[in-house]
């Protein structure tokens, strides 16, 4: 499929999504609906899209209490990364529970990659947070055991930090995160390990006004850009609308 057919695709298929996903999260008290475009999707410090804009597209359905299933869909358009793919749809459910201060969550999600073969990976993860005043800070383990799809095995641990700014619509966030494990197929490894261990980090500022959100995002790693694709420093801008 040529680079514009795959375009005018994956913006049909938004499109519809657009109309059916709210349709079907009507039944679900509190269920939430996003239509996001960005001039990167990045991940982990890593693009995913060849350094493209995506359009993304999300719904997060509450079930009972603490429970929850969510999607998402973002653009692609040929993604050297992930073998070509036109797409990632990562599917998953979360589990959270609040316990003093502190709220506990574990999850487990699948990523999809529709227009690659075999590329498809799950992982689960465990996320520790608590919140004082304005502020929230975040532990979190995500460990996709050993797949080839991903040559191996990939452990992230991560640590974030929100602030909401007093009286303004802006919110100040962080983050600084590690990958790490073990390679068993290198050329498949490097697909979310471009060297063995590395670090990233990133920060990021955020409006938000009733439906309307927007925000830049600075996202780095400590891997060698010249010797790795994708991985180097960028600025990333988004604009998104939730109902």
């Amino acid at each position: 499929m040529h680079r514009t057919d795959r375009h005018l695709a994956w913006l049909g298929t938004l499109t519809l999504a657009s109309h059916a996903l709210p349709a079907a999260a009507q039944y679900a008290s509190g269920a939430t609906f996003t239509l996001e475009a960005a001039s990167d999707e990045r991940r982990r410090g890593l693009s995913w899209s060849d350094g493209d804009p995506v359009l993304r597209v999300s719904a997060s359905v509450p079930l009972t209490k603490g429970f929850s299933l969510d999607g998402t869909a973002t653009t692609l358009w040929g993604s050297p990364r992930h073998g070509g793919a036109d797409a990632v749809v990562d599917l998953g459910a979360s589990y959270g529970r609040q316990l003093g201060g502190f709220r506990l969550t574990g999850e487990g999600r699948y990523h999809f990659f529709p227009g690659a073969d075999r590329q498809g990976y799950g992982e689960a993860g465990a996320i520790a947070g608590f919140i004082l005043g304005p502020a929230s800070v975040d532990l979190a383990a995500r460990y996709a055991p050993r797949q080839s799809a991903i040559g191996g095995d990939n452990l992230y641990l991560s640590t974030s930090a929100a602030i909401g700014l007093p009286g303004t619509p802006f919110t100040v966030s962080g983050h600084i995160g590690r990958a790490s494990g073990d390679a068993h197929d290198p050329a498949r490894a490097v697909r979310l390990r471009p060297e063995s261990i590395y670090w990233d980090h990133g920060i990021a500022i955020d409006w938000y006004r009733g439906h309307w959100s927007a925000g830049l995002r600075y996202a780095d790693t400590d891997i060698d850009a010249r010797n790795s694709a994708h991985a180097g420093a960028s600025l990333i801008a988004r604009a998104g609308f939730t109902f």
